[in-house]
């Protein structure tokens, strides 16, 4: 699969809040060589505020870190994704089952946090069905895909 579109790497939405990142392409500011980065974009939704940082620079051992956080947050632990003070932060912690008419969703914890330039942070709760790892796993996968020489 290749694709001229862009690519949801993380899609954590309940219909009230969500946090998405999207991955448009590798970036190619050496011209048409790849020079190790896809461009992404993160936006943060919610009724209360929204907000988006774009720019982000996505390094193939951040998909990897991607994949290992899955594992860990498979296991019940919080995540922080990102935390090398180079892109905004994505912290996620697992809250345990939400009461809902349609019954018990997982509710997860979302902080993202731009440390590096706005000094600015948002957290929502966002509540999934089961299942949502594996996802995200396969939104990852799809990058990969989509983007063959992102290691795997």
């Amino acid at each position: 699969m290749t694709t001229n579109g862009p690519v949801d790497l993380v899609r954590l939405a309940d219909g009230e809040n969500s946090v998405v990142v999207r991955v448009a392409g590798p970036t190619t500011t050496n011209g048409p060589f790849w020079d190790g980065c896809f461009e992404a974009d993160i936006t943060v939704a919610s009724a209360f505020a929204n907000g988006r940082l774009t720019g982000v620079c996505l390094l193939p051992e951040d998909l990897d870190d991607w994949a290992a956080a899955l594992d860990r947050l498979t296991a019940g632990e919080a995540v922080d994704w990102m935390d090398d003070g180079r892109n905004p932060e994505i912290r996620i912690v697992p809250r345990g089952p939400y009461g809902t008419p349609h019954g018990p969703l997982d509710a997860i914890e979302v902080t993202v946090r731009d440390a590096a330039a706005s000094l600015t942070s948002t957290t929502v709760l966002v509540r999934l069905p089961d299942g949502w790892i594996d996802a995200q796993r396969h939104r990852l996968a799809q990058v990969r895909t989509a983007w063959p020489f992102a290691p795997q």
